[in-house]
């Protein structure tokens, strides 16, 4: 009992949500038959970095939902399938094991590549609830599809889509506020080619002249890829003021810094989402000061998610990615409290149980480590802050980081009322 109330005190201070379960369930401890709840996430392969967090994430929310009582009484067990390289056949096969095996009434995922979705398909036919993030905008467009057919999947948060006016916005205010003087309206446009990488690049091209810009350079790299020499020369031989890469997997984006150091321009470096793994550091160490990257989704570092981040790192190590296992984490609590609300959590083929948990779904606007989920109804995803809707107390925020001292954490730059730290001008660009 002693440790059941530590955990419950520590877990409130992550935003009550630990106590609104304990509350649901009526002090309930967590004896009844387990409820199986599983996750396909590529532990092997060139995405295992980010698949260890997303483990990580999953097992800390569910020892504290157990904690908490479980679902009414009944604890999570969890069960996990590798999607290692993550084809979309595989991925589907390892949904419908743990369909199969286990029973599972959710799978909550962080992201797969180059699925198309397929998994949402896996979902419906089988009923059950599945919330992941994949961070892709053709979720909503497969949800607007059918939503009948579709109404049990969720994305835990904003598509990718408004990373591209959100980083041309950012670009715009160093420019406005005179934090950034830049040496020309050029921007070079770097993508890799994944959907997600292509999406964003395309979204950025396509608003670059609303917001000031002109693409001087789209150049569409192999993905995975480590070799930027070609890249890199047509960069330096016209160098834009900003250079934005949209390829995402960490030691990618730490050669590239490498091997731009060797004969640095004047010009800012705006990466996607790699830069938040301790693999970036690890292996760009000085390489990497200066670097801007962002991500709409991953643990704000404010005093909300201090237990959090503290227990993150107690538990997993102090190099562990509590930014990127937070999105786990989020999820499952996210579908623990709405299946306590809705009754239960339900079971495969159990459409009128796995409705209910669905529409609390829908309904509970959920505070966690990474800001507010709210679902958009029209696409079933989470609202993007400050691009998509305007009040932050109702959308994700969009975060820039910066990193400043590669022997520390990056530092959170925008938006500005969730910022910790101020922009400063990165080491190679002359003052």
């Amino acid at each position: 009992m002693t440790n059941r109330r530590a955990l419950l005190k520590g877990s409130a201070a992550l935003g009550g949500a630990a106590m609104m379960l304990a509350s649901v369930n009526r002090e309930a401890r967590a004896e009844g038959d387990p409820i199986p709840i599983g996750s396909a996430l590529p532990l092997s392969g060139y995405a295992a970095a980010d698949g260890i967090e997303f483990k990580n994430g999953l097992e800390l929310a569910a020892e504290e939902i157990n904690a908490a009582g479980g679902i009414l009484g009944r604890p999570i067990e969890l069960h996990i399938e590798d999607t290692k390289d993550m084809g979309a056949d595989v991925v589907t096969q390892a949904m419908q094991r743990l369909i199969d095996r286990h029973e599972v009434p959710a799978i909550i995922n962080g992201y797969n590549t180059g699925t198309n979705m397929v998994e949402m398909d896996v979902a419906a036919d089988n009923d059950i609830i599945f919330n992941h993030y994949n961070t892709l905008i053709s979720h909503n467009e497969k949800f607007k599809s059918d939503p009948e057919r579709y109404y049990s999947c969720f994305q835990g948060d904003p598509p990718e889509y408004y990373y591209g006016p959100g980083c041309l916005l950012f670009l715009r205010n160093l420019i406005e506020t005179g934090q950034w003087q830049a040496p020309n309206n050029k921007i070079a446009i770097v993508p890799s080619a994944n959907e997600y990488s292509v999406v964003i690049a395309n979204a950025v091209k396509a608003q670059a002249e609303q917001y000031g810009f002109t693409v001087s350079l789209f150049e569409t790299v192999p993905f995975p890829t480590n070799q930027w020499g070609p890249t890199l020369a047509k960069l330096r031989q016209d160098p834009p003021a900003a250079i934005i890469v949209t390829h995402f997997l960490p030691q990618d984006l730490a050669q590239f810094m490498v091997q731009f150091q060797t004969q640095p321009i004047d010009a800012l470096v705006y990466m996607q989402y790699g830069p938040s793994l301790p693999a970036f550091r690890e292996i760009g160490k000085e390489a990497i000061n200066g670097v801007i990257y962002s991500t709409l989704v991953g643990c704000l570092p404010d005093e909300f998610s201090a237990v959090y981040r503290q227990k993150y790192r107690e538990k997993f190590g102090p190099n562990s990615a509590y930014i990127t296992g937070s999105q786990t984490y989020d999820g499952l609590w996210h579908y623990a409290l709405s299946a306590a609300i809705a009754g239960g959590p339900g079971e495969p083929f159990d459409r009128e149980q796995i409705e209910k948990v669905a529409a609390a779904m829908r309904r509970l606007i959920y505070r966690g480590m990474n800001g507010i989920y709210r679902c958009d109804p029209e696409g079933q995803s989470g609202y993007c802050y400050p691009t998509q809707i305007s009040d932050p107390s109702l959308g994700m925020p969009h975060q820039f980081l910066q990193h400043q001292d590669h022997n520390t954490d990056p530092k959170l730059i925008a938006p500005a009322l969730y910022a910790t730290n101020q922009f400063v001008l990165p080491p190679w660009i002359k003052a």
